[in-house]
């Protein structure tokens, strides 16, 4: 297994944001967690990418335990956080640079890159230049320059528009083909973590757990008339039947949202 969170748990003081909550995800796999809102999935990420250490359990990557451990992974969040004062090329050998070895080398390989995926003409533009799209493209290239086999993508599509979402999921499945990456992907839009992913793993409301993980029988390449399968339906309703459940029991057990307009 490329990733394994076994009996992980975060409380942060008297609040528990991670009941004991375990996950597989295999080399190259596409898996995509959805959850209620608050469910702790990024608290997940935090841990796996070893920004946080779990008050429980641990974090194996290729079976070496890295909990606690930074520099094991390719992590983007879902603003673009490109620097404005830097060119395309420049925000894609970020990392480099911080790490001050910005060497004409990953300058080639970020124009590289940029050609590859559609930014040739762009590579010397600043980010006020780009568009919502092309900006979260800089952005997964500058993850993709830090060369972990192991990416977490955090709502990278979530402030997009529609249309520009829908070119953006084709667009990340081109590069996941082509440069075989693991690829674990929160997202709180059912039909994109579907439509992407191998499998998609539901979780509890808080404390967040992974309730259930279903796996995703479509054949790929996929083109979006899956979407109005009969496949692609059944488990949407069997995904979205579980995100109910556990969003009804969230607002239960606080009784003060409710109404309050939260």
């Amino acid at each position: 297994m490329k990733l394994q969170v076994e009996e992980v748990s975060q409380v942060f003081g008297t609040t528990a944001a991670l009941a004991p909550t375990s996950l597989a995800v295999a080399q190259g796999e596409f898996i995509s967690i959805v959850g209620p809102s608050g469910c702790g999935k990024s608290t997940l990420f935090n841990v796996v990418s070893g920004l946080l250490r779990p008050t429980t359990g641990r974090v194996l990557i290729d079976s070496v335990d890295v909990t606690g451990e930074t520099g094991h992974v390719g992590y983007m969040l879902q603003k673009d956080l490109l620097l404005p004062w830097r060119t395309v090329t420049e925000n894609i050998v970020l990392g480099a640079a911080l790490h001050g070895r910005a060497r004409r080398r990953d300058r080639d390989e970020a124009r590289a890159l940029a050609t590859r995926y559609g930014l040739a003409e762009f590579v010397d533009h600043f980010p006020h230049a780009l568009s919502g799209g092309m900006r979260q493209r800089v952005a997964l290239m500058r993850t993709l320059a830090f060369h972990k086999d192991l990416m977490l993508l955090d709502e990278p599509f979530g402030a997009l528009d529609s249309q520009t979402r829908l070119r953006m999921q084709q667009w990340l499945l081109q590069v996941w083909g082509d440069l075989h990456r693991t690829i674990v992907f929160i997202t709180h839009d059912v039909d994109e973590a579907i439509f992407l992913s191998d499998r998609v793993a539901v979780m509890s409301a808080r404390p967040g757990s992974v309730r259930e993980v279903f796996t995703i029988d479509l054949p790929r390449p996929r083109g979006f008339e899956l979407l109005t399968s009969d496949v692609f339906t059944e488990i949407k309703r069997r995904v979205l039947e579980l995100l109910y459940t556990e969003t009804i029991q969230a607002l239960e057990s606080e009784p003060d949202m409710v109404g309050s307009g939260a």
